[in-house]
């Protein structure tokens, strides 16, 4: 057995969850423009990901389900999961994101797990905060190394596949580490690169 691990946001999914979300408030390029800079590794992601669901105080939990079926799936998506089972891997979702939006895509995608945050509501409003898996910075390599110990799957048969500075940490427990259409700080610490919106050219890798 491997295990293949992927980011959600402008991984498998093209764009970021929260920007759609902050769309309807019309707080989008607000929203994008901190997105942007903790994915370039300028803010602490802990406290990027608190400033910008505080943002989303006031959305309806439907219009967050609405917004979050509809969300467009990353070129190449289905045929790279796909490839990779057949290839004898465990193919696990990791998001800085909601699982709102992971839930339903990885069950779309034939993801085995997606492991992410909690949107938190009252009365079917939005309150603004929000907790879960994937909180920090570190939490993505924190939950790798978990999973390996679990499976008993080293990190010579792992595979992680992102695009921002808070997936460095996972990238750290890989042996085959791929930047998606990457920051330049996730592309330094990458073994393969792919500047091509399609992850089908995953598959070409030997792996």
């Amino acid at each position: 057995m491997k295990l293949a691990v992927f980011d959600f946001d402008s991984t498998l999914m093209d764009g970021e969850t929260i920007d759609f979300l902050a769309k309807p408030l019309g707080l989008e390029e607000k929203v994008a423009s901190i997105t942007e800079r903790a994915m370039a590794g300028e803010l602490d992601f802990f406290d990027s990901l608190s400033t910008r669901v505080a943002l989303l105080e006031g959305l309806e939990k439907s219009k967050v389900e609405q917004i979050c079926q509809n969300l467009p799936m990353m070129n190449g998506a289905t045929e790279v999961v796909a490839g990779l089972k057949e290839r004898g891997y465990k193919v696990i979702c990791f998001s800085g994101g909601f699982r709102t939006a992971t839930y339903l895509a990885c069950k779309k995608l034939g993801i085995d797990a997606d492991f992410s945050n909690v949107l938190h509501e009252k009365n079917g409003i939005l309150t603004g905060k929000v907790g879960g898996d994937m909180m920090f910075g570190f939490s993505k390599g924190d939950m790798l190394q978990r999973l390996q110990n679990i499976l008993g799957i080293g990190r010579e048969d792992t595979l992680v596949v992102g695009d921002g500075a808070n997936d460095l940490s996972m990238f750290e427990f890989a042996d085959t580490r791929v930047a998606f259409c990457a920051k330049p700080i996730l592309k330094e610490s990458a073994t393969h690169i792919v500047d091509t919106k399609d992850l089908r050219e995953i598959l070409k890798i030997s792996i």
